[in-house]
């Protein structure tokens, strides 16, 4: 494939991030050969803009398999809640399997899973079909319905996906749990979704050892004092590490065993497409969880839809890895549903990308000749500061597409994703959406799209996003505003489990019949979106609105830095103070005195930026706190730039970072 050439912004465009010379914010177009063969070409703009429903509704029928056909595309008069297709009846786990051997495809792999300590499994769709109709035999045989929950609290195994799908043929909403998540957490989940089953494990590998996964289970189910009983009969364990279990006879049943026994033959329960598939909790911490529902048919449209186009998913030739957990509703649409209905190959992989070694996830992209990866900038930006001589060691010109996803990536990040990971010739895709958008909202077109680095740029074809002022109304090219979705879409969330009200006065009471994100997002003079990160992320500082997003890229993109981040602190005088935290490239993290490091860097962003973005404090630690899933915990950043105690941190990959930083003694370059 020949090499793209970047074009030149035209003159006076400025990227927000960085605010750098037009001349120093090339676009990359994609080549000659990659448009040719692309699946989505610029006509799916024009098709969907001339008429909206009937584009979803073709979507629907080209991506999706009907027991009984719709006849009706969209019912909005329930507005907020929206339902599509809804007189029609169909299956996710034979959408997802059994129409793959129907048509001939059985043999072919659907995962390639790698455990962290080196084990390796192949399925194929045939035997994916066995394995999910045996679970569902299991579930059935403890009791289980269409219309009850599920909980899943499981590694990243073969037996996550199976146990998904499971619950999808019989019907059964499930509610996937991330293995990370406390005991507290996971009680709440289950009593909020009064799950009638849990299926769990003894443990998973976890950065070179075996992190148990039972006894949280067991504790989460334990009546507390004065509180109800849980509501779960049955927990499924899956062996795993092999480690020693507490076991409660009557309750609890290995998933080997009841497995091995089932029948390899079920019969998917046909559902309408507003049957429930899952709830999904957000990950906050204080208050009642927060249960995402989304149902069936549209979920299923929109999630094969965006994965067949964004992706340029070729199932007979390509290999497809998202790095999620299925923990995440990432996991749920473009691990499970998304690749496994347009009958992808892809990897899944239990383990970290440091474990054994540092050029792990490469190692895999050589071995299984990956040619699309899909990963969170986090987890980028990690790599840059390890070193590009580490993906160097690996043969990775298998890749022939990259993404992004869950918060906004940083030009220099994606220029270094672009240049190492994918020859500097592989498009780029910068998804945005959300747990409660379901499926990628807006995203370039990898074949059509000249991209920006940092931009997600258009709304997808049948998307109607826009940014829009404090009154509601669009912001014009070079503005900044709230990003909305003002037309309903089918992977929308169709309510908060159990609580309607919250549901609307959470997203829909901002603006008057118009989605909120909560996210602040601003146009360039092109019209692109860019994003800005959570609108409660956005600083006031002396009546100035700024962006952490926006000065956190403008501190990675000076040399030094490897990864920033960057909160608000109540200040006396000017309301709020920028207040950074920043990982030094190992290259300057021995030598680096931390007055230096500040003084250095508050005039880079100044010059970036303006002197109004100026962090107040600039503190080098090693590492930032992270959930396992990549996203920086700002909250308890916040914690100590205010000097409170810090909150609650068990979801965090690595605890002892708060610690290191809270002491103030998170490296040597505070001399």
């Amino acid at each position: 494939m020949p090499q793209d050439t970047p074009s030149t912004a035209p003159e006076g465009r400025e990227a927000p991030e960085a605010h750098e010379a037009a001349d120093e914010n090339p676009t990359f177009p994609p080549s000659a050969a990659f448009a040719a063969q692309a699946n989505a070409q610029a006509d799916l703009y024009d098709q969907a803009a001339a008429d909206p429903t009937a584009f979803w509704a073709e979507q629907a029928r080209k991506h999706v398999t009907w027991k009984a056909p719709f006849t009706e595309t969209l019912d909005w008069s329930g507005a907020p809640v929206a339902r599509w297709f809804a007189d029609g009846t169909l299956n996710a786990a034979y959408n997802a399997v059994d129409r793959h051997v129907v048509a001939g495809n059985g043999d072919r792999v659907a995962l390639h899973f790698e455990g962290e300590p080196g084990d390796t499994r192949t399925v194929t769709y045939a035997e994916l079909q066995r394995e999910v109709s045996r679970a569902a035999n299991v579930l059935s045989s403890l009791g289980v319905e269409a219309g009850d929950r599920v909980v899943i609290y499981l590694p990243m195994i073969v037996e996550a996906v199976v146990a998904m799908l499971a619950c999808a043929r019989i019907g059964a909403p499930h509610s996937v749990v991330f293995g990370g998540f406390s005991a507290d957490a996971l009680r709440s989940r289950i009593a909020d979704a009064e799950a009638k089953v849990v299926i769990t494990a003894d443990g998973g590998y976890r950065r070179g050892s075996a992190a148990a996964l039972k006894p949280a289970v067991d504790a989460a189910l334990e009546t507390l004092d004065g509180g109800p009983e849980s509501p779960v009969q049955h927990v499924l364990v899956v062996r795993r590490t092999g480690q020693d279990v507490a076991w409660t006879a009557g309750r609890d049943v290995w998933w080997h065993e009841a497995v091995e026994a089932a029948d390899v033959q079920h019969g998917p329960v046909w559902v309408e497409a507003e049957h429930p598939l899952f709830i999904l909790y957000t990950s906050g911490t204080t208050g009642k969880p927060k249960g995402i529902l989304h149902t069936t048919g549209g979920y299923l449209t929109q999630a094969a839809y965006t994965h067949h186009n964004v992706f340029d998913l070729k199932p007979e030739t390509d290999v497809y890895w998202c790095t999620a957990d299925v923990g995440w509703v990432t996991g749920h649409t473009y691990v499970v549903y998304g690749p496994l209905l347009n009958g992808a190959t892809q990897v899944i992989y239990e383990g970290t990308p440091d474990t054994p070694h540092q050029g792990r996830w490469w190692e895999l992209v050589e071995k299984y000749k990956v040619s699309i990866l899909y990963t969170a900038p986090t987890a980028i930006r990690t790599c840059m500061k390890w070193g590009e001589e580490i993906p160097g060691r690996f043969d990775l010109s298998s890749l022939r597409l990259l993404g992004s996803v869950g918060e906004s990536i940083n030009p220099e990040a994606w220029k270094w994703y672009r240049r190492v990971i994918g020859s500097g010739v592989t498009p780029i895709v910068d998804t945005w959406w959300q747990t409660e958008t379901g499926a990628i909202m807006i995203s370039p077109l990898p074949g059509v799209t000249e991209a920006k680095p940092g931009s997600a740029q258009r709304p997808l074809p049948g998307i109607a996003a826009d940014v829009v002022d404090d009154a509601g109304q669009p912001v014009g090219h070079g503005e900044g505003g709230y990003l909305v979705v003002t037309e309903p879409w089918p992977a929308m969330l169709r309510g908060i489990w159990g609580d309607l009200e919250r549901f609307k006065d959470t997203y829909w009471s901002r603006f008057k019949n118009v989605y909120f994100a909560g996210d602040g997002a601003k146009k360039d003079d092109d019209g692109d979106i860019w994003l800005l990160g959570r609108v409660d992320d956005v600083m006031n500082v002396s009546g100035h609105r700024l962006s952490t997003t926006e000065i956190e890229s403008s501190l990675v993109a000076h040399e030094i830095v490897a990864e920033a981040a960057v909160v608000g602190a109540s200040d006396e005088t000017t309301g709020q103070a920028v207040v950074a935290f920043v990982i030094l490239r190992s290259e300057f993290a021995a030598d680096a005195v931390q007055a230096d490091v500040q003084e250095l860097l508050r005039a880079h962003v100044a010059k970036q930026i303006g002197p109004i973005a100026k962090p107040r404090t600039i503190l080098v630690v090693p590492e930032l706190p992270k959930t396992r899933s990549g996203k920086i915990m700002r909250r308890l950043l916040r914690d100590v730039a205010e000097h409170r105690t810090v909150g609650d941190a068990t979801t965090l990959a690595d605890s002892s970072v708060m610690d290191l930083i809270a002491s103030g003694l998170a490296t040597p370059a505070q001399k």
